[in-house]
């Protein structure tokens, strides 16, 4: 690990890079301040937009599967808007290190797993042993299948954004002076904090409100530890459907389903299994 800068301030900037708030600082802010100004952005969404506009066109043309013209052009735009927020909008500490905080919590995983699997797992069983659920999901094309695991991803999505601000807003209302000692121990900010913590014409708790930028910091680090919480949990969902299905989902059963005879049990079972492991009932 690098030194600390003997100089508080770029010491306290730096421990706020490692650990995932470089919008804390002002030199990182501007930077995403001007890159989210419309001279930047706009010149990119037509060009990320005229491309995935031609090569979903393309696609749905060569393949002669409509759908999947809206599925890669949204894939594009996703792509696009991820790797512009990496770079320019200073995203790579944010998501650096909120990886790397679920990475360190996935023993936490398991006891949420137990409480939530059982009752989980029985409710998808009614819904995966369903002859409209195999033909439903077994004939949608993989075009169709992409965009109906984006909209269940977007509803995810939208749902924490409604919810996280809430979080962070109620975290600001139960600082006082001991909660910022003990949070502020062991980093470039110590000392400042107990001189303001002493300071008897100071009230403490009128700097713990956090906006603007910072706010969204928090949001999108506490966004991106619940959607990876999320996604190993539908990955739990999918193998046990795949195992589930493999055992129970015999050539007879699926002809007696099915009056197709080129449908395909195997890529059906994984169609299934995708459909009702990124459903909201299963997150």
């Amino acid at each position: 690990m690098d030194p600390e800068p003997a100089e508080p301030l770029a010491a306290a900037e730096a421990w706020f890079q490692r650990h995932g708030l470089p919008y804390f600082v002002p030199t990182e802010r501007a930077a995403v301040r001007a890159a989210l100004r419309p001279g930047r952005t706009l010149p990119l969404l037509v060009g990320v937009g005229i491309l995935a506009i031609a090569a979903g066109v393309g696609l749905a043309w060569f393949s002669d599967e409509i759908t999947a013209g809206p599925g890669v052009l949204l894939a594009i735009v996703l792509l696009a808007a991820l790797w512009y927020a990496l770079t320019a909008l200073r995203a790579r500490p944010i998501v650096g290190w909120a990886l790397s905080r679920t990475s360190g919590s996935v023993r936490l995983l398991l006891p949420m797993t137990t409480r939530a699997l059982p009752l989980l797992l029985l409710a998808i069983t009614f819904l995966f042993i369903n002859t409209e659920m195999w033909q439903v999901g077994g004939n949608l094309t993989v075009g169709s299948l992409w965009l109906v695991v984006l909209l269940f991803a977007t509803l995810a999505v939208g749902f924490l954004f409604v919810r996280l601000p809430e979080e962070v807003d109620r975290a600001d209302d139960d600082v006082d002076d001991a909660f910022l000692l003990r949070t502020c121990a062991k980093t470039p900010l110590a000392e400042a904090c107990r001189e303001l913590v002493d300071d008897p014409d100071a009230d403490p708790a009128s700097y713990a409100e956090v906006t603007g930028y910072e706010r969204w910091n928090l949001i999108l680090v506490l966004m991106i530890v619940q959607v990876v919480q999320v996604l190993l949990l539908s990955l739990s969902v999918f193998a046990f459907l795949m195992l589930f299905g493999t055992l129970i989902m015999t050539g007879n059963v699926m002809e007696a389903w099915q009056t197709d005879p080129k449908f395909n049990t195997s890529r059906a079972l994984v169609q299934v299994s995708t459909f009702l492991a990124s459903s909201p009932g299963s997150t």
